[in-house]
This record gives C-alpha cells, structure tokens and sequence, in this order.
C-alpha cells in the first residue's frame, strides 16, 4: 500500500530521530547546510512571486516546492530535528543521550545559518548587480518585512516576544506535520501532497520559522532594512527557535508517539 497507518509511520519517526542523532558531524553538517540553501531559495521565490504578481496567497501556494525538495533528497532542517530526535531519546534507544540529541541540533543550527546565509549574500549580489544598483522591489520589501518583524514586535515589549514565541509555536505544529507527512507514504506523489499542505498553511499564516528567517532577515539587511543584526536575534530568531521547539514537539513529535508508539491500555469489555 502507499499509504502508512499511524502506528507504523510512527515507528518510522523514532528510527529516523535514532539515525539523525548518531549520523557524523560531516554528513550532518552537509545535510543541514543544503536544506538551509534551499529552503532560502525557496522563501525569496515566494516573496519574488507575491510582489511581482501582487498575491502573497500565490506565493504562499508556490513556497512548499523547496521544503518539498530538500525532504525528498534527505536533507535536514532544525524544525525537522526538534521534533525527531528526542523521539529516540525517550523511547530509548541505544545509544542515545540527551548530550547526543543536542549535538544534532546545534550542528543542524549551523548548517542551516551557513546555507541561509550564502543564499543571502549570493542573492543580494544577483538583485544589485554586484552592490551597483538599488536592490529593486523584492530587496526592498525583504527590508521592509525585517523590520516590521523586529522592530515591530519590541515596539510591544514582553508581549511581542511572547507572540512571536507562539507564531513559532505554530509554525512548527504545522513544518512538523509536513516532516511527518513525507513518511506516511511510500510514492513521490504522496510524499509531495502530504507536505504541501502544512507548509502552504503556515507561509500564509504568517508564522515564524527559525531557518526562513536565517535568511530573510540577514538579506533585509543587507538590503537596507532599518534594523541591527542583534535586533533580528533577540527579537525575532531567538524567540522563533524556542518556540518552533516547544511547538513541533509538544503538538506534533509527543502527541503522535504517545497515543501511537506508547498507545495506553485498550478498555475492557464487559460481558
């Protein structure tokens, strides 16, 4: 069959989580650095698209293709990993140690930086003809979006980091269902149909993802955007990681594994 029943893409989940966190530091790097590449080309695509034609809605549909692409090659992104690798961790696994899954997750936070970040220099080279011109539409309104997702949120103090901790929240309960999704089936098509949908969801909503904003925010500002590299970290990237992982694992990665992997005591019949 080409679709997986809970209980066995669950099991699925747990083994990838096991194979992540004792995977080397090479391949790790590598895989996290690509995903972080493309999933950067894939955000400045949708922005292009949503200025261009003047419908964030159709950017929003057309974003999912590099999310698609990056799981289909067996690349990795920090929301993946949040929710996969303390799987292995709590169904212990041999092997697995707390020390190990947070290995796993700081070499996939630099790989996905370094791939968001050569995208963004390499782009800001392309949009201004090498620094030349003026960075055009697209520069500007990647500045405009730093800012108003910076400094907008410390305008609110305690309250704006709170909700972009909840968007991130969010977020991953949504990236998290597309990382899982690539598993409930065995066809490309499947696979595709099955993350395509969260991920259009969360890109319209407007929820923060920790990896689009490694590249998003460094290119605003390279691009003029108003706002300092500390204020993307402390107002933005900071709170979006904490809250990608409070989310994808809370909503996603233990609700599956309790009621699926860890399933409670079937109720009696009586006679």
């Amino acid at each position: 069959m080409s679709y997986l029943a809970p209980s066995e893409f669950t099991k699925k989940m747990v083994d990838a989580g096991e194979s992540k966190v004792l995977m080397s530091t090479r391949d790790t790097i590598i895989r996290a650095f690509m995903a972080g590449a493309i999933l950067a080309l894939a955000a400045i695509f949708a922005i292009s698209i949503a200025v261009q034609t003047g419908q964030f809605l159709l950017g929003a549909l057309l974003f999912p293709v590099g999310f698609c692409m990056l799981y289909l090659m067996g690349f990795d992104l920090l929301t993946g990993v949040f929710v996969l690798a303390p799987l292995a961790l709590l169904d212990k696994r041999k092997g697995i140690t707390a020390t190990g899954v947070l290995r796993n997750w700081g070499l996939v936070f630099i790989g996905n930086f370094a791939g968001a970040l050569i995208v963004a220099f390499l782009m800001a080279y392309v949009f201004t003809y090498g620094f030349n011109i003026e960075p055009g539409p697209v520069g500007d309104k990647a500045a405009s979006i730093g800012e108003a997702r910076t400094l907008g949120y410390a305008e609110h103090g305690f309250a704006g980091w709170m909700t972009i901790f909840i968007r991130g929240m969010l977020c991953n309960w949504m990236v998290s269902l597309g990382v899982v999704g690539a598993m409930i089936s065995t066809n490309v098509s499947g696979k595709v149909i099955a993350m395509w949908m969260p991920i259009f969801l969360f890109f319209y909503m407007g929820f923060e993802h920790s990896v689009v904003n490694m590249f998003l925010f460094p290119f605003g500002l390279i691009m003029g955007g108003d706002f300092s590299f500390m204020d993307y970290i402390i107002w933005n990237e900071l709170p979006t990681v904490l809250g990608n992982l409070v989310g994808g694992l809370a909503f996603t990665g233990l609700t599956l594994y309790t009621t699926h992997v860890k399933t409670a005591a079937k109720r009696q019949v009586m006679p």
